[in-house]
């Protein structure tokens, strides 16, 4: 009998999106698993068309299949739409941010010996957008929300991944020092849950030292979970420690359905040009195949790109070489 084909939706973005989203589909071809692509349109372009840059047909999809792989969405600064990805994380309910940071071979100014995941809270704190002109052009006012469900269900998240994982240990990050009420809350949860996993070891580490930790000995870390700004910016000094955002994947996890993405921008100055290092989204794709119950092509994947990487083959230009998407991709492709 044949193997099933998965249905996923399949969302290109703005910018280099499109290219790596082309990529990575390559890829996957190798691995002999088989998709069925529903492809949606979000992002700048969409705006333009249709008034609004996440039309209620992307959510249906996904909430349909129940997966999704997406490529960079443009976000505005200080004006226009608001951003497309916490747009759908509000509107599905992913609640749990995964954003792995591993130390990949051969990548000048990358820290060795990193190998963390920073799972953040997704749907509160200062991203729910409450915030107001108290005086206009003067001063301006933000509420953050921090409730115990949703600091319960991403700590507990992460007590799960761990355990599922073979991780040791949980550092629950906080500014409880400051903020005692809201920060306060998180850390009482977070000590809480910790107690019903008394074989994973569970830390409490102030933000401003974590990030100083993360820059002095980042081996030290094996899964953070905090808050969604605080979040937001580890994952992205993470990141930092093992090469840049072109090589970091994130996952968006709910109860009901999942979106796997490369976490950088959309780079519109190389769009179309074949510079795009597509090596973030296939990570995604591979945080996908886990989530898919394929872990032996996701390490395929996985392996395949460190072979790639080691071996210098037809890198992109981000990366000393002078490859291009499609060309890094065959090369990832041919090691599958």
């Amino acid at each position: 009998m044949g193997q099933s084909s998965y249905c996923v939706t399949l969302i290109p973005g703005d910018g280099i999106g499109p290219e790596v989203i082309e990529a990575t589909r390559r890829v996957l071809e190798a691995t002999g698993v088989r998709f069925d692509w529903d492809v949606q349109h979000a992002g700048a372009a969409v705006a333009e068309r249709e008034g609004t840059p996440l039309p209620e047909t992307v959510l249906d999809s996904i909430r349909a299949n129940g997966v999704a792989l997406k490529g960079p969405v443009t976000t505005p600064i200080g004006s226009g739409f608001r951003s497309v990805n916490v747009g759908i994380r509000k509107a599905l309910d992913l609640y749990a941010n995964v954003r792995p940071a591993l130390t990949l071979p051969g990548l000048p100014g990358a820290r060795p010996n990193v190998d963390l995941i920073v799972v953040r809270e997704n749907t509160e704190g200062l991203y729910v957008g409450i915030e107001h002109e108290v005086i206009p052009d003067v001063a301006a006012e933000a509420t953050r929300i921090i409730t115990r469900r949703a600091s319960e269900r991403v700590i507990r998240y992460a007590f799960e991944y761990a355990r599922r994982n073979g991780r040791r240990e949980v550092t629950a990050v906080h500014k409880a020092n400051i903020l005692k009420t809201t920060s306060g809350l998180f850390l009482k949860v977070a000590r809480e849950v910790a107690a019903q996993y008394p074989e994973i070891e569970c830390n409490e580490m102030i933000v401003d030292n974590t990030c100083m930790q993360l820059v002095m000995r980042p081996e030290q870390f094996d899964v953070i979970v905090t808050t969604n700004l605080f979040g937001d910016i580890i994952s992205d000094l993470c990141a930092g420690l093992v090469g840049g955002l072109g090589l970091a994947p994130g996952a968006n996890i709910g109860k009901d359905a999942a979106i796997f993405e490369a976490v950088h921008g959309t780079a519109p100055d190389i769009a179309g040009q074949g510079k795009a290092n597509p090596c973030a989204l296939l990570l995604g794709a591979a945080q996908m195949l886990d989530h898919l119950g394929k872990p032996d092509d996701a390490t395929r994947l996985r392996a395949a790109v460190v072979a790639t990487l080691e071996a210098k083959d037809s890198l992109t230009p981000d990366l000393g070489g002078s490859g291009n998407t499609m060309s890094f991709a065959r090369a990832i492709a041919g090691r599958v």
